[in-house]
């Protein structure tokens, strides 16, 4: 949420302050006719109001929406509401709507009501999976705009990529054309990667743009421009990942891919223990993969299973299989899990049926600079992870995998 340094209470809302040159940069993306109507949702003191006034003048309508009346102080020519925006009904569509919209995670641990919950579900036909507050936004936005309306937001990378936002994706691409600037580490003291989203009501098509360089003056550039985009994850153009793509087959093809047991469920489990003992291993996690190899002795996750039951945890982890890191800050980490030990992290990969594998070369080539570089030329730093779809179009040379 945009706005001046937070509390902690503001905090929990999601409200992140937006440096003035980011206002600058989006203003200057942003446009409405003359007496139109201009939204700022989660506006706070309304520091995107204020800059597109000053940046393109008086004569049209502004109005601020803010759920927390402490944060609310809009100056005397805009209009202030306070109410949810996510739940907000205004009689008027908007000409263009702006901001920084709230962050946060609305999986089960988020601090929502029941009834908030079923309200938000209820509404976003974008809801899927562990959402967050800035795609009910986005979506929201959207769908408060004319047609012909202008969208621009700044919200994390995420979207591009996570599997929770393939059904916004997909309305963006159905609603309107979309341009994204893709601007890496935008906000001070934060490890959220951020992009701004200009987003036009009706036409088609995406544009991606790399705005990293923005705060040494450099213009964005386009990357990409693809007119039938119909909400396919937003990647970055990069020769040699693609070359590779078109030579390799997909991981997904050569593999079966499995997540592991969650903490809740092996802590409940009740052959879990918290003590070592005869028979006992540890649970091991992803602090226990390394490149190429597997730490069995450390038990980083302080939790021991039977060594024979590790089947009665998850049924794949009785058989020997490949392991990739799933959080690993930007690198592809695997290790052949010879020993069948349980895990509370981490991808889980059997090869299929009728597969061969060369499995020395191939954890070698997983942890090597080819697939590193492959993985950064197409995902940068957007998050911090491998998704499953990354996982499964992971490109495999075909001399590593045979048929039996």
């Amino acid at each position: 949420m945009a706005g001046p340094p937070l509390a902690a209470s503001h905090r929990s809302l999601g409200q992140v302050p937006t440096p003035k040159a980011l206002v600058d940069f989006m203003v200057g993306l942003a446009e409405a006719p003359k007496g139109g109507r201009v939204l700022e949702p989660a506006c706070g003191e309304g520091p995107f109001l204020r800059a597109f006034r000053e940046a393109h003048g008086t004569g049209y309508r502004f109005l601020g929406v803010e759920v927390d009346p402490l944060a609310l102080d809009l100056p005397p020519w805009a209009e202030g509401v306070r109410a949810d925006f996510l739940l907000w009904e205004p009689r008027e569509a908007f000409d263009l709507i702006l901001g920084n919209p709230p962050y946060g995670a609305l999986g089960a641990g988020a601090r929502l009501s029941p009834e908030r919950r079923k309200a938000y579900r209820e509404r976003f036909a974008t809801w899927w999976g562990r959402y967050n507050l800035y795609g009910a936004f986005l979506e929201k936005g959207v769908r408060l705009l004319k047609p012909g309306g202008l969208l621009v937001y700044v919200v994390p990378a995420g979207w591009m990529v996570l599997e929770e936002f393939q059904k916004l994706r997909g309305f963006l691409a159905r609603e309107g054309a979309l341009e994204v600037f893709y601007l890496g580490r935008a906000f001070p003291g934060l490890k959220v990667r951020a992009a701004v989203l200009r987003f036009r009501k009706g036409g088609k098509g995406l544009r991606l743009y790399d705005a990293e360089a923005l705060g040494q003056g450099h213009p964005p550039l386009l990357l990409l421009e693809e007119p039938a985009w119909q909400g396919e994850m937003v990647r970055f153009p990069h020769e040699e990942a693609l070359t590779l793509e078109r030579e390799g087959l997909p991981l997904g093809e050569v593999f079966r891919i499995r997540f592991a047991a969650r903490s809740p469920e092996v802590k409940a489990h009740p052959l879990t223990q918290t003590r070592p003992g005869p028979g006992l291993v540890p649970v091991l996690t992803g602090r226990n993969l390394l490149p190429g190899e597997v730490d069995y002795e450390t038990p980083h996750s302080g939790l021991y299973f039977p060594k024979e039951a590790a089947g009665l945890l998850k049924p794949f982890y009785a058989t020997p299989h490949l392991v990739v890191g799933h959080t690993r800050h930007y690198r592809v980490v695997a290790a052949w899990d010879g020993r069948a030990y349980p895990w509370r992290e981490e991808f889980h990969l059997l090869p299929k049926e009728g597969v061969r594998l060369d499995l020395e070369a191939l954890v070698a080539y997983l942890n090597g600079p080819e697939i590193q570089a492959y993985y950064r030329g197409l995902y940068r730093e957007v998050v911090p992870h491998l998704t499953r779809p990354m996982l499964e179009r992971l490109p495999l040379p075909k001399g590593l995998v045979s048929a039996r």
